[in-house]
């Protein structure tokens, strides 16, 4: 039996997975740097240690009702195509381990998250959990609109 494991992490009271392959680093939120004329989801930029990456408000794309920052909320540095993006999170609560086995597809209607967000439910008797697939989270045009911007902030630090 295959085990997989899971970052969990809560938006409100539902807790959602992600791969722990696609989870670069879990960190307390840094100052924010706004970008102008971007999509709503995307908050802005952060450098951490030298790196500079974008940041994506999850509430508001999966429209979670707004939210301020406090003492458990994260940000996940979670790898997107080819860059790393920081994804706003309530709080990250634990690792779970889980047999592949218990890892189901989507079904046809899932509610409170669009479905091509999700890349499967994990089936753990008295509870399921969505597993979110963060390739699909951000859209062609949020994914454009930030590799330019960070390109040009690359840009300015040289």
């Amino acid at each position: 039996m295959a085990i997989k494991q899971l970052v969990i992490f809560k938006l409100d009271d539902e807790a959602f997975g992600v791969d722990i392959l696609q989870v670069k680093e879990i960190i307390k939120p840094q100052k924010i740097i706004r970008v102008p004329n971007t999509p709503p989801a995307i908050e802005g930029v952060i450098n951490l240690r030298g790196e500079v990456y974008g940041v994506f408000n999850l509430r508001k794309k999966l429209q979670f009702p707004e939210k301020n920052i406090d003492e458990i909320t994260k940000m996940m540095i979670i790898n997107v195509g080819d860059m790393d993006v920081g994804f706003m999170v309530d709080e990250v609560s634990e690792i779970l381990r889980i047999d592949e086995e218990q890892i189901k597809e989507p079904p046809e209607f899932v509610a409170n998250v669009h479905r091509k967000y999700i890349s499967a439910i994990a089936d753990m008797g008295e509870r399921s959990l969505i597993i979110l697939d963060f390739e699909y989270i951000m859209s062609e045009t949020e994914k454009e609109d930030l590799k330019m911007f960070l390109q040009e902030e690359r840009g300015k630090e040289e």
